[in-house]
C-alpha cells in the first residue's frame, strides 16, 4: 500500500512538473508575455544619430506607451547640460544621452522650457550680430538686437523655422502660390536667399533643416534627407514612420529626430 501511494505521488509530481514546463515554454504564453512587454514600452518617439545620419537608434525605451498617441509637443524638446528633456501633454521626462542604456525619468518642473525652450526650436537664430526670426509674413531680420526688423523672405505664408548653419542661415517658409514649403539658405547674413529644395519632393509639411559637419539634413514627409553639397542634391537616409514627419534638432554633432503628425 505504501509502495502504491509512493508511485502515485511520483506520477503526480511528474505531471505537475511537465505541466509547468509546457506552460513556461508554450509559444502562446511566450507571445502573450512578449506582447504585454512591448505594450508597456513606447517606441518610435525619438531617435538619435551619432554618425552623421548613417545609423539611427530608437531611444524611446523607458517612456510610457501611451505617449505614442499623445506625441511630443511642438517646442517640446530641449537639450541642456548634456541632458534631454521632452514635454508631452502635462508631463515632462528627462534623460541622460550618454547613459549606457536609454532611460527616461518623469519630472515635475517645467521651468527648463520656459527659459530656453523657444530658443532651441530653431525659430530664432543669431550669428555675428544678425538676428533672424520667423513671423506670420515669413522671415524677418534685425541688426540692432531686435529694435527694428526687415522682412527678408515673404511669399504670402508664414515662416516655419530658421536655423544657423556653417557660414550662414537656413530657413523654411510657406509659399501660398505653390502651396508648398520652401527651403533656402543665406551666406551673406540673411540679406539674400537661395532655394535648395529642387532635389526634394514638393510638400506642404517639410518640418526642419539642420546641419552637422558639412552635411545638411531635412525633416520631410518622406523621411530624413541628407545633402553633402549644400542642397544641390538630396538623398533619403531614413524613411518616414507611418504618416509622421521628423522634426530634427542637433546638439554636439548628435542629431535627434522626433516624428510628429503633420511635422512642426
Amino acid at each position: 500500500m505504501n509502495n502504491l501511494a509512493f508511485l502515485l505521488l511520483l506520477q503526480f509530481a511528474f505531471a505537475l512538473d511537465t505541466g509547468l514546463e509546457l506552460t513556461q515554454s508554450s509559444p502562446l504564453a511566450h507571445s502573450q508575455s512578449k506582447q504585454k512587454s512591448e505594450e508597456a514600452v513606447a517606441a518610435n518617439l525619438i531617435f538619435k544619430s551619432t554618425d552623421g545620419g548613417q545609423t539611427w537608434q530608437d531611444i524611446s525605451a523607458g517612456l510610457p506607451a501611451n505617449l505614442r498617441e499623445e506625441g511630443i509637443q511642438r517646442d517640446g524638446f530641449v537639450e541642456k547640460d548634456r541632458e534631454l528633456y521632452i514635454r508631452t501633454g502635462n508631463e515632462i521626462y528627462r534623460s541622460q544621452p550618454n547613459s549606457t542604456a536609454p532611460y527616461w525619468q518623469r519630472e515635475f518642473f517645467s521651468g527648463i522650457f520656459n527659459s530656453i525652450g523657444s530658443a532651441k526650436t530653431g525659430r530664432l537664430a543669431e550669428a555675428d550680430g544678425v538676428l533672424l526670426a520667423t513671423n506670420q509674413k515669413g522671415i524677418i531680420r534685425s541688426t540692432d538686437a531686435g529694435e527694428t526688423w526687415d522682412l527678408v523672405i515673404s511669399e504670402g505664408g508664414v515662416g516655419i523655422t530658421v536655423e544657423r548653419i556653417k557660414g550662414g542661415f537656413a530657413a523654411i517658409t510657406y509659399n501660398t502660390e505653390s502651396e508648398t514649403r520652401r527651403v533656402r539658405t543665406s551666406y551673406d547674413g540673411g540679406k539674400t536667399w537661395q532655394p535648395i529644395d529642387a532635389g526634394l519632393p514638393a510638400s506642404l509639411s517639410i518640418a526642419s533643416i539642420v546641419q552637422v559637419g558639412e552635411d545638411l539634413f531635412c525633416g520631410h514627409p518622406t523621411g530624413i534627407f541628407r545633402s553633402s553639397d549644400q542642397g544641390k542634391t538630396w538623398q533619403l537616409i531614413f524613411p518616414a514612420i507611418e504618416d509622421k514627419v521628423f522634426n530634427l534638432s542637433v546638439s554636439d554633432n548628435v542629431i535627434y529626430a522626433i516624428p510628429r503628425s503633420g511635422g512642426c
